[in-house]
């Protein structure tokens, strides 16, 4: 049980110093979110609700990589033909509709496109909320790539003005201009909106007003809100909102709007890529969602995000933030795409290494990281020459080098990532010393192998000391302390006392002065087992071992002293299989000869003998039964009544106890009682009737 007790005590300094340099490492999109899309984007009978949720459910499986179209197409494409052709089918269904088809490409006739066409024109011109413009102007935005002629929006430039109006001078948007309350997910939605009316557009839009957005999306960003990790999100703010939005979909909806307003916009938005980068961040934080509706943002946010015409964000994830000098760890990185591709070739330094609690000197100068086009890594084959063994904090610099990059790329200038380098402690000048208290000379002097199997044993008394001492070096000579040093002292009886070892500079030393200890040993002679208990997290070799005994010679403990603490019992004692119980029964008393025993049971029948005998003494006899059919059922229940009660008698006897017998016994008088008064008033009737005669 100690050893257990001392393993799990260098278990526990790990763990803790372990979860003391957790970060948040993001992981690009994987195979995992593929397996959970299949699982929450579950057709039923191969449809879904809704036509909404059929998009969702295909645009994820679109951006993962998924083909299931085949399978969704059939139902989803009858939905989209009855909503399209259905004259009360309203702009929000009509919408998703137009989402849906323009990813199946179903089979629709011309001339309910341009049925379509005439009717979401009419619902723009008619628009007095931010709804009503997103939904018809972006089913107009969905309908040109689907008919074969131009779609244009007639006053672009008044209904860009008529949405511009709702904006509010923080950035937001009002959902309608009774409405007071502004939205930031309403302004993912105007944006998109403005997005569609610049497409849908004849003629240049007037470039103030433009401009003027780009300055609200300027001031939207800087309501941004931001986590420790460097991840950027937006929440909604609203008090009185008609639909509550969480911080994954009202950022999702700014994504959005941010990209598609980017991508028809002239000129650049002018917005900064650790807050692109720190978006990306916030939707990889979030893991795998177990919603559909978050599966879904997280999986489109980021597809935006990806293909944005601003920046485009990459991701630097270290494989691992354990490294062992022992076996020659290479410092290995990857810098993917938010959706899990390879990044762009690129420049990747080890920029500074900023040690937290080993020895030596910080790393500072730049160290180009090699890159392997096989498997896409970025690799340090060699430990820098200072890093030795302890914690540290590695920071990577990525570095574009190519200038003529098609595509705009953002990442954090640093990546700051914890990281453990572990080694080989060595163990030397370890030995163990019995000294005089007074004069302090080395009674016994015994050298120690903390790496082997050897045990010393040692004796002593109150008047002396031991001393144990040791020192630990680091693999580049550095003086190591770990984080824990534990001397143990077991008694025989099982009580135990543990001592912290102190260092001074290069060397580990605990004296332990037994005459001021013979209280706290509570004056308990006989043989001690020493144990000894280093532990680190960057320690490869941390060990917990018995170094031998030593047999203490201590005063008689005074009539006043305390006494040793109660042992707690061995659970396998307390709960364990009992010692077996054998069981004699009592032998059975002696019994009568059976003769007896049947001679007895005969005398019990003569009570029943001597009845019949006077039965017929009596001259009984069957004359006086009743004749008439009435009568004689009553006369014949009252003799079975009887009869049932000297069977009772007999049953008590043998079987039954007193309490049931009385209970029978009770139900049979109240029967033999009616059946006994019918009988003798029977009776009585004769007998007067025989007078009279």
């Amino acid at each position: 049980m100690a050893r257990s007790l001392g393993g799990f005590l260098v278990l526990l300094i790990v763990a803790l110093v372990s979860s003391s340099i957790t970060a948040s490492i993001f992981q690009p999109i994987s195979d995992s979110h593929r397996s959970v899309a299949l699982e929450l984007f579950a057709p039923i009978d191969g449809s879904f609700p809704s036509l909404e949720e059929t998009y969702e459910a295909l645009r994820t499986f679109e951006v993962l990589g998924i083909d299931k179209k085949a399978e969704i197409s059939g139902t989803a494409c009858k939905s989209v033909l009855e909503t399209l052709g259905s004259s009360s089918s309203t702009l929000k269904n009509s919408f998703h509709a137009l989402k849906v088809n323009g990813m199946l490409k179903c089979e629709i006739n011309e001339e309910v496109l341009e049925g379509i066409v005439s009717k979401l024109q009419a619902a723009v011109s008619s628009a007095s909320t931010l709804l009503d413009f997103y939904y018809s102007i972006g089913g107009l935005a969905l309908i040109k790539d689907q008919i074969s002629r131009d779609v244009y929006l007639g006053d672009a430039e008044g209904i860009f003005r008529s949405i511009k109006a709702l904006s509010q001078s923080d950035g937001r948007w009002r959902y309608s201009s009774s409405n007071p309350e502004s939205s930031t997910f309403a302004a993912g939605l105007a944006l998109e909106a403005l997005a569609g009316v610049v497409s849908l557009s004849s003629s240049e839009i007037d470039q103030n007003l433009i401009g003027t957005t780009k300055n609200d999306i300027l001031k939207l960003l800087d309501s941004i809100e931001k986590y420790d990790d460097g991840a950027f999100y937006f929440d909604e703010k609203l008090v009185d909102a008609h639909e509550h939005h969480g911080p994954i979909s009202t950022t999702s909806s700014v994504v959005r709007g941010l990209a598609a307003f980017a991508a028809v916009a002239p000129g650049s938005l002018n917005l900064k890529s650790n807050k692109i980068v720190g978006l990306a961040k916030f939707f990889l934080s979030i893991d795998i969602p177990g919603d559909a509706k978050d599966l879904f943002n997280q999986v489109d946010s980021l597809a935006f995000l990806e293909s944005n015409r601003v920046s485009i964000p990459l991701i630097l994830s270290p494989p691992a933030t354990v490294l062992s000098l022992t076996k020659k760890d290479a410092i290995k990185v990857k810098v993917n795409t938010v959706l899990g591709a390879n990044g762009p070739p690129l420049t990747v330094n080890l920029a500074q290494v900023l040690s937290s609690g080993a020895k030596g000197a910080s790393i500072t100068e730049n160290q180009e990281l090699k890159y392997d086009p096989e498997s896409a890594v970025y690799f340090l084959d060699a430990f820098p020459e200072s890093i030795d063994v302890g914690s540290y904090i590695f920071v990577y610099e990525v570095v574009f080098h190519d200038p003529e990059h098609k595509k705009v790329y953002a990442t954090e200038s640093q990546t700051r990532v914890p990281m453990f380098v572990t080694g080989v402690v060595k163990i030397d000048n370890a030995e163990v010393e019995v000294l005089d208290s007074d004069l302090g000379t080395v009674e016994v002097k015994t050298k120690l192998d903390l790496t082997g199997e050897n045990l010393v044993s040692l004796s002593a008394n109150h008047l002396q000391k031991l001393r144990l001492s040791f020192q630990l070096t680091t693999p580049l000579g550095h003086s190591f302390k770990p984080h824990q040093a534990i001397l143990k002292l077991r008694h025989e009886s099982k009580v135990e006392h543990v001592f912290l070892v102190g260092n001074s500079g290069k060397k580990f030393e605990i004296i332990l002065d037994f005459l001021g200890l013979v209280e706290k040993f509570f004056y308990l002679s006989g043989k001690y087992d020493i144990q000894l208990t280093v532990g680190d997290a960057s320690m490869e070799n941390s060990f917990f071992k018995a170094i031998g005994d030593v047999d203490l010679d201590l005063p008689e403990r005074p009539e006043k002293a305390p006494r040793p603490p109660t042992q707690p019992v061995e659970p396998y004692s307390r709960y364990g299989p009992k010692a077996e119980i054998n069981h004699i029964f009592r032998v059975p008393e002696k019994r009568p000869p059976q003769q007896l025993s049947l001679a007895f049971l005969g005398l019990t029948f003569l009570p029943l003998i001597g009845f019949l005998l006077g039965l017929l003494r009596l001259g009984v006899n069957l004359k006086n039964f009743p004749s008439s059919a009435v009568p004689a059922i009553f006369a014949g229940l009252f003799h079975f009544g009887i009869a049932a009660v000297l069977l009772l008698y007999v049953l008590f006897w043998v079987k039954l106890d007193l309490f049931t017998t009385l209970k029978m016994v009770g139900f049979l008088g109240v029967f033999l009682m009616f059946v006994g008064h019918r009988n003798l008033s029977h009776l009585a009737s004769t007998s007067s009737k025989l007078k009279s005669a």
